[in-house]
């Protein structure tokens, strides 16, 4: 007889939903807020590609899916669904939401005074900072490590952080990714060169706790009383190998869209620095290579 695999299958997976108010108020406001947005840039004679809006619904639909279906119902109980809510509301939500360029539509459909703050804030020291390579690994690595401690049990049978986790959680992934995505926080192409160094650094740093998960044989948040529920729940220990099975695989995945955002980056600085070089005149060519040899010197 085969032996069934502590997991739902995929017909119990899709029909497993609840209603969730906070999230079903958070997605009218994003959509709404969004639309309102789109709307003025049209008005305004400046069409907004129909793209960034289906990455901005994909945003919305995945954000649903967790919150209303089998990980949200469960993430309280199970470690497994606990991690892929947490990863995707960190890693997959933000990524869909800054393709979107919420910030970039703002600028240009919103208000002229939300739109001049806006590109103070993206101007701004800590938005120049968060929106590098070098602090998101940093961020990431601090967040997932917290499931290797008893302040993941916690966290995840408390209702005030189920609710942190569903507001703080994405709008911090979104802080870390959207400064790579819009346009007007602008490097040198030498860091942003670093950037892509770093970023391949990312992709071992972000997997450590997920292989931790996965190859310790002992529960580490403490909590080893197995979950009542239905025939498929796993063993406590089973629960935490799962977790770290899909963080590690979550984990290497979200690097790619970093790392395409770093490239587009670096075109742009790449352009950005061609065009200023090209605007210059014979004489201050000869003057800036003088004073490049003579810093050689």
């Amino acid at each position: 007889m085969r032996r069934r695999l502590p997991t739902p299958s995929p017909s119990e997976f899709w029909s497993i939903w609840h209603v969730d108010p906070l999230a079903v108020a958070l997605l009218v406001l994003a959509a709404g807020t969004y639309g309102w947005l789109v709307v003025g840039a049209h008005r305004s004679r400046r069409p907004w590609p129909w793209w960034r809006s289906l990455s901005f619904a994909g945003a919305l639909a995945l954000f649903a899916v967790l919150q209303f279906g089998i990980v949200g119902m469960y993430d309280q109980t199970l470690r497994w669904a606990f991690v892929l809510r947490l990863a995707l509301l960190f890693f997959a939500v933000p990524t869909f939401a800054a393709f979107a360029a919420p910030v970039t539509l703002l600028r240009t459909g919103g208000p002229a005074r939300l739109a001049h703050a806006a590109s103070a804030v993206m101007g701004s020291r800590p938005v120049r900072v968060l929106g590098t390579a070098i602090v998101s690994p940093l961020v990431a690595l601090a967040l997932f490590c917290l499931l290797l401690t008893p302040l993941s049990a916690a966290l995840r049978t408390s209702s005030v952080g189920a609710v942190a986790i569903t507001v703080l959680v994405p709008l911090l992934g979104f802080a870390l990714l959207a400064p790579l995505s819009e346009p007007g926080v602008l490097r040198s192409s030498t860091f942003v060169t670093a950037e892509f160094l770093l970023a391949f650094v990312e992709l071992m740093l972000d997997a450590i706790p997920g292989i931790v998960l996965r190859i310790t044989n002992h529960v580490l948040d403490g909590a080893t009383v197995m979950a009542s529920g239905p025939a498929w729940f796993p063993s406590p220990l089973r629960d935490q190998h799962l977790a770290g099975d899909l963080l590690w695989f979550i984990a290497e995945v979200a690097d790619v869209p970093v790392l395409i955002s770093l490239f587009v980056r670096w075109q742009r600085t790449d352009r950005r620095e061609a065009d200023d070089v090209d605007a210059l005149s014979d004489e201050e060519m000869d003057a800036l290579t003088r004073a490049h040899l003579a810093r050689r010197d």
